[in-house]
């Protein structure tokens, strides 16, 4: 069961990816671990601010993508963390639970960013259906002419979605 928290933020990502996610969290709590939506759907503009930390911005480097690059922009990525008994982040990637959680995602057919080669982004977990791992030029043309419903019409055939 995922808190309010998590199920305010999955109430704006795709059905399918917030229903996987859902699975995530329950078979992680049969092993007592409780993990949290961290972020869910993100403008252009926050996105871009993300993008500005270590570049343009105090902070580190979080992400390589600037606004329209991410599936976090379209609804169809979430960012997940496990939490220690004090209900906070365990961000310590070497907790068991992250490879956990990576491998109860993948294993539904989620992408995660633990995988990546370039920048291991352990949190990301994203489903995009028929598109490519990266959002591209039609993505966001399609965005730009129908929103996020384009996407996620043209993401899953009808009969996928669950």
């Amino acid at each position: 069961m995922m808190d309010a928290i998590s199920e305010q933020r999955l109430a704006e990502v795709h059905r399918k990816l917030a229903n996987l996610i859902r699975m995530v969290a329950h078979q992680l709590q049969l092993e007592n671990t409780v993990i949290r939506v961290t972020q869910g759907l993100r403008t252009w503009e926050e996105q871009d601010a993300l993008y500005a930390k270590g570049r343009t911005a105090p902070g580190p480097v979080v992400t390589n993508c600037p606004g329209g690059y991410s599936w976090h922009n379209f609804g169809m990525a979430v960012d997940l963390a496990p939490f220690d008994a004090e209900s906070q982040p365990d961000w310590n990637i070497e907790h068991p639970a992250w490879g956990r959680m990576v491998s109860i995602a993948t294993g539904l057919g989620m992408v995660s960013g633990s995988q990546w080669k370039t920048f291991k982004d352990w949190p990301h977990f994203q489903l995009t259906g028929v598109f490519p791992v990266n959002p591209d030029d039609h993505v966001r043309d399609l965005f730009k002419s129908g929103g996020i419903p384009a996407i996620w019409n043209q993401a899953f055939q009808p009969d996928q979605t669950a």
